[in-house]
C-alpha cells in the first residue's frame, strides 16, 4: 500500500513540477491556488465528458442500478483509501493494501448477493406471468383433435 501511494505520490510530484515549468516558461505566473483551480477544473471536465456518454447511456435503457453501483463503488473506493492513509498518518492502524482489498470484496460480495435475488425475483415474476397468461385446461371448450 505504502509503495502504491508512494508511487501515486511521484506521478503527482512530477505533474506537478511540469505543470510548474510550464507556467514559469510561458511567465503566466500563477499563483498556486489559480493552479490548482484551474488544473482540477480540466480534470473534472475531462471526467465529465468521459463519464457522461456512459451514463447518459446507462440511464436510457434505464440501468439507474447500474449507475448507482458505480457511484457507490468510486465512494467507497476513495472512503477505503482514506481510511488507511488516516491509520498511517495517525498511527491508529497499519496501512495495507489488502485492507482495501478485503473492503472492496465485501462490497462485491454484498453486490452479488443483491444481483442474486433480484435475477431470482425477476425470473419467479416471469414464470407468475407466464403461468398467467397460459391457457387452462378446463378453460378449453370442444375437442382439438
Amino acid at each position: 500500500m505504502a509503495r502504491i501511494l508512494r508511487m501515486l505520490l511521484a506521478w503527482v510530484s512530477r505533474a506537478h513540477s511540469a505543470i510548474l515549468t510550464l507556467n514559469d516558461r510561458f511567465e503566466y505566473s500563477f499563483s498556486d491556488k489559480e493552479l490548482h483551480f484551474l488544473v482540477i477544473g480540466a480534470i473534472g471536465l475531462m471526467l465529465i465528458l468521459m463519464v457522461y456518454p456512459v451514463f447518459k447511456l446507462l440511464a436510457k435503457h434505464n440501468r439507474v442500478l447500474a449507475i448507482t453501483w458505480i457511484y457507490a463503488l468510486t465512494v467507497l473506493l476513495m472512503l477505503t483509501f482514506a481510511i488507511e492513509i488516516g491509520q498511517r498518518i495517525t498511527g491508529s492502524g497499519t496501512m495495507e493494501f489488502g485492507d482495501v482489498v478485503a473492503g472492496m470484496g465485501g462490497f462485491f460480495a454484498v453486490t452479488a448477493v443483491i444481483v442474486t435475488l433480484h435475477l431470482l425475483l425477476w425470473a419467479v415474476k416471469g414464470i407468475a406471468k407466464a403461468i398467467r397468461r397460459s391457457p387452462r385446461m378446463d378453460d378449453m371448450s370442444g375437442d382439438r383433435f
